[in-house]
């Protein structure tokens, strides 16, 4: 693409908003480079890049990336083989550094699923990282003027040796300075250095007193900057261990250099990788910041942009607009008055595909799409070639010949105020032509005019379709709505009379205008104000609706609570009911044993009548309190009584006498019915509850009848049926043992039970 047309689009200025979202330099210098795509397999690939950074941002947080250093120089000098300097393997350590914390921040989560991130995997996976070097490097070199002590034992040694002859020096001269001989010839007792060598301030006066080599003097001339003679030795010792210090320190990092030889490459990798990172999140917060959406990529040569926004507009004065061409048209006319917003209708669509096109999300509402042309040009603006002397209309025609000369039917063509700058007639027939022709290429054109013979046109051609930019006439403001289908006015004439025109020159220019034209002009915007009207109402209906449905699945959601709570309460009545029975089972089965005692006792004596009275007046009780307890509790006295009535009928006269002034009858015939129970019961098909309160009175019925071991076939199934069972055996005090069936006895849906 032309790089005039970008620059007439004002992609350039998108560009320069994106530098602000690079954090490196290398980010910034892939940006300088960015141009759109015209293919679809590298529009879809950066758009999904953008994709999957604005996904993962949202997953795991900001980007972990800054500003990094250039060590572009350093890796020439690795590549060559060069001792590199502290500073240089510092940087290159940054690098690897950084490199691995990218890595860290995308795979380090466990629960975090990278197969949803195939293009920035790959990115990451092809990241280098050594943490060995890293770390040898940072605990040899402090800064980038500062080796550590203890990067070998030499040099440790070395600088040890150093520390002794300076402190040696140090007492010497502080010997000399506080000396009565000497003190006298001291400017100051302090020990500075001058030319790396330990020297004292001596007033100039007794510069020839004290032996030794003046190395400086004041700039006031008062003092000189001696090195005393009985210190020459040791300055001379520290500048030889200095010397082989510095040797040792060029060994040392040449070694570090040598390590990093092998690695020029995947560095310089890294290097790439982090700029192509830098970019894609650049985009991707950028597409963030401006409410971007990924659009559809089409087969099918359209474009719908909803809601459409200009990214260099501010938010708080852009107008959306709908604009779509392709589908039922080819063509599209956008006319009204100047100022009306046709032009920046014109540069958001280009600019919006040529964002899409450089794998920037566009300011749009969902679902807009877009189709990847093979070039867009663009004519737009009226300035004049100053170096060739072309007029207007000459600077127009001569990008139209171009344009004319190099489109395709897969390319996108945008003309502002197409035909202007010369005779109207002429200028009118010109653009209907130019039209014409890019039609009959298969392009798709956007343009802008001024002409009643393109509205004209436009309505009676198939492929064309008129758009006008609405214009608010009493405030003499542009909406920058674009209303498709509806031929724009130059509302000149409406304009001129709010401004204060002479009415009798309004009303001469009005007559002199074609009736025919403002007729047509005034049904289609008359048939686009109903048309406007009846989506109102749709939309409103449609609101209508959604709130309806919304009522309607609140109020299932109520009725399923209801259900759902009763449900519960009828659960928990059920456990409560059953967790009674058991209660006054557990209570009434120790009366009974308790009365069986007295029943086996040879002896009728008036203790063991009295025990029984007593024990038939609590188990009275006993039932009277589960009566008082609801009314839903009799069927579980009328199971307690089933097995009071034969386990109280004793043989002794005195004792039933007792027990029947409690108000319980008996039943003398249900012992000789318990020997009909069958040994096995079948609770298969039954749900929890229900088994239980079946085998609760089969148990009590086989205890009566002294029936034992029994049966219970509850089937294999889920196991819940059997679990809810075993539960329940355990809990019940007449169960001695229980067991599951073996090979024979129905093994996993059978359970064996022995009774007390």
């Amino acid at each position: 693409m032309n790089a005039k047309y970008l620059e007439v689009l004002e992609y350039n200025k998108i560009i320069n908003f994106l530098n602000k979202y690079c954090k490196t330099y290398i980010g910034k210098e892939n940006l300088s480079t960015l141009k759109p795509k015209f293919d679809k397999s590298s529009v879809s690939n950066l758009l999904f890049q953008t994709n999957e950074a604005v996904n993962l941002k949202i997953r795991k947080g900001s980007f972990p990336i800054d500003e990094i250093p250039d060590i572009s120089l350093w890796i020439t000098q690795l590549k060559g083989y060069s001792i590199l300097s502290p500073k240089a393997l510092l940087e290159i350590t940054a690098i690897l550094k950084v490199s691995r914390y990218l890595k860290e921040y995308f795979f380090t989560d466990e629960n975090f699923d990278t197969s949803d991130f195939p293009i920035l995997t790959h990115f990451f996976l092809s990241l280098y990282t050594n943490k060995g070097i890293e770390e040898k490097i940072s605990s040899i070199i402090l800064d980038d003027n500062t080796i550590s002590d203890n990067a070998s034992s030499t040099l440790l040694s070395i600088r040890n040796q150093i520390k002794k002859s300076e402190q040696e020096i140090r007492d010497k001269l502080n010997s000399f300075i506080h000396s009565n001989t000497y003190s006298k010839y001291i400017m100051e007792p302090i020990i500075t250095i001058r030319n790396d060598r330990y020297v004292i301030p001596i007033k100039s006066e007794y510069k020839n007193t004290v032996k030794g080599l003046i190395h400086d003097i004041s700039s006031s001339g008062s003092s000189v900057f001696i090195e005393p003679i009985s210190v020459f030795d040791l300055n001379n010792k520290i500048s030889s261990l200095k010397v082989e210090e510095n040797i040792e320190i060029e060994k040392i990092l040449k070694n570090l250099s040598d390590m990093l030889y092998d690695y020029c490459e995947p560095i310089t990798n890294n290097l790439h990788i982090i700029g192509e990172l830098d970019l894609i999140f650049a985009k991707a917060n950028y597409s963030i910041d401006i409410n971007g959406v990924l659009p559809i990529i089409n087969d099918n040569k359209y474009v719908n942009f909803i809601k459409a926004r200009h990214p260099l507009i501010p938010k708080e004065k852009i107008v959306p607009i709908n604009i779509s061409i392709g589908d039922k048209f080819t063509s599209l006319v956008i006319t009204g008055p100047n100022t009306g917003g046709k032009t920046v209708t014109l540069k958001t669509f280009g600019l919006m595909l040529l964002m899409a096109y450089s794998g920037i999300f566009i300011p749009c509402s969902e679902n807009s799409s877009i189709y990847i042309f093979d070039n867009i040009f663009a004519d737009i603006g009226d300035e004049q070639s100053i170096q060739e002397s072309l007029s207007t209309f000459s600077s127009h025609i001569s990008n139209i010949v171009e344009i004319t000369n190099t489109a395709t039917s897969n390319s996108l063509i945008l003309l502002d105020e197409l035909g202007s700058g010369t005779d109207p007639i002429e200028g009118a027939n010109l653009a209907i032509s130019i039209l014409q022709f890019f039609h009959n290429l298969g392009s798709i054109a956007l343009s802008t005019t001024h002409y009643q013979e393109l509205k004209n046109f436009c309505l009676l051609t198939d492929g064309f379709e008129n758009a006008s930019s609405e214009f608010d006439i009493d405030n003499l403001q542009p909406t920058y709505n674009l209303l498709i289908g509806i031929p724009g006015k130059s509302n000149a004439f409406a304009i001129s009379r709010k401004l204060g025109l002479n009415t009798d020159i309004l009303d001469t220019a009005k007559s002199l205008v074609n009736e025919d034209d403002t007729s047509i002009e005034e049904l289609m915007k008359s048939i686009y104000d109903d048309k406007i009207q009846i989506e109102k109402e749709r939309e409103e209906i449609h609101k209508n609706l959604v709130q309806i449905q919304t009522l309607r699945k609140s109020l299932e959601n109520d009725k399923n609570s209801l259900k759902k709570r009763e449900r519960e309460l009828l659960d928990n009545a059920k456990n409560e009911a059953r967790n009674i029975v058991l209660s006054a089972k557990e209570e009434a089965n120790s009366i009974i044993k308790k009365l069986n005692k007295i029943e086996k006792s040879s002896s009728n004596n008036a203790n063991n009548l009295t025990s029984a009275n007593r024990l038939r007046n609590e188990l009275n009780d006993k039932l009277q309190d589960i009566n008082n307890s609801g009314d839903n509790k009799n069927t579980l006295n009328l199971e307690i009584l089933k097995t009071l009535n034969t386990k109280n009928s004793m043989k002794n006269n005195t004792l039933d006498k007792q027990t029947s002034k409690g108000n319980i009858s008996f039943n003398k015939n249900d012992k000789y019915k318990s020997k009909n129970i069958s040994p096995e019961i079948n609770v298969i098909g039954l749900n929890v509850d229900d088994a239980l309160f079946v085998i609760d009175k089969y148990i009590d019925d086989c205890v009566i009848a002294k029936l034992s071991p029994i049966r219970i076939v509850h089937g294999k199934g889920t196991g819940k049926l059997r679990n809810g069972i075993h539960q329940y055996l355990k809990s019940n005090s007449s169960v001695k043992s229980f067991r599951l069936g073996t090979f024979g006895e129905g093994e996993m849906g059978v359970t064996v039970v022995e009774l007390n």
